[in-house]
């Protein structure tokens, strides 16, 4: 379990994060939704470690963030930026061997290499992988980047806007692998995510935040309920059911 205790993060008079708590538990998906600027991004730099906290802590497997080595904590924890950029000319297959680079130090084994060529076809990059990255359009760059962090194989993934770029047949490809990930390997996912509607379908569990401060955390039909969602986002949002599923209509 990946458990987040009473953090804060200012960047001068402005508090980005105001004594947030959550928990993310292995065998589940976690959507975090809420307006821009809400702090949710911000909230994954620091679970990361790519970013410090004012105060609080986390902790993963019961053992403090700032307690493991790079290396060990590469081998727990994989985090996707929502905005990433490599100034170096690779291919797909290079970018995504850069996943495995914890377990090789970069003399990557047969092992290895499957992993890598299992993590391409997930995102059914096989046709390109030897294409340089500026040779693709930004919904294959993205692709490529998932299929990093899933060639990493980490207990614990973190995701920050994932289907940026994505047209509707790759984010929802992208969302059922997440899905597969939580069910077959017991992966704990944690997902930045706008599309309220992706959130309710795909997610075990929702947090919402407004303004630096987590308004609710719970189950997803606990949280994408019309009430709440008008008290995060500021905005009346219809809720019918289509296909047994909640569908979020907010554009009337």
């Amino acid at each position: 379990m990946v458990e987040v205790q009473n953090v804060t993060k200012r960047y001068g008079n402005k508090t980005v994060l105001n004594d947030v708590s959550l928990k993310v538990h292995k065998g589940s998906l976690t959507s975090l939704i809420g307006p821009n600027g809400a702090g949710k991004s911000t909230l994954l730099s620091i679970m990361s470690r790519l970013i410090p906290a004012d105060s609080g802590e986390v902790t993963i497997d019961g053992k403090a963030l700032k307690a493991y080595g790079s290396n060990e904590l590469a081998k727990k924890l994989s985090f996707l930026k929502q905005s990433n950029h490599v100034n170096l000319r690779l291919t797909v297959r290079d970018l995504v061997s850069f996943g495995r680079f914890p377990y090789s130090q970069g003399r990557l084994s047969t092992a290895d290499w499957e992993a890598v060529d299992r993590a391409i076809a997930s995102m059914e990059l096989d046709d390109m992988q030897h294409k340089f990255l500026d040779q693709l359009s930004g919904g294959q760059r993205q692709r490529a980047f998932i299929a990093m962090v899933v060639a990493q194989d980490t207990d614990y993934i973190l995701l920050d806007e994932p289907l940026n770029n994505l047209d509707m047949k790759h984010s929802v490809q992208i969302m059922k692998m997440l899905r597969r990930l939580v069910e077959e390997s017991g992966k704990g996912i944690v997902i930045v995510m706008h599309d309220i509607n992706f959130a309710s379908h795909y997610s075990d569990h929702v947090v919402a935040f407004r303004e630096g401060c987590v308004l609710y955390d719970g189950k997803t039909d606990e949280v994408i309920e019309q009430s709440a969602l008008r008290e995060v986002f500021g905005m009346d949002i219809q809720i019918g059911c289509v296909c047994d599923q909640r569908v979020c209509v907010y554009f009337t």
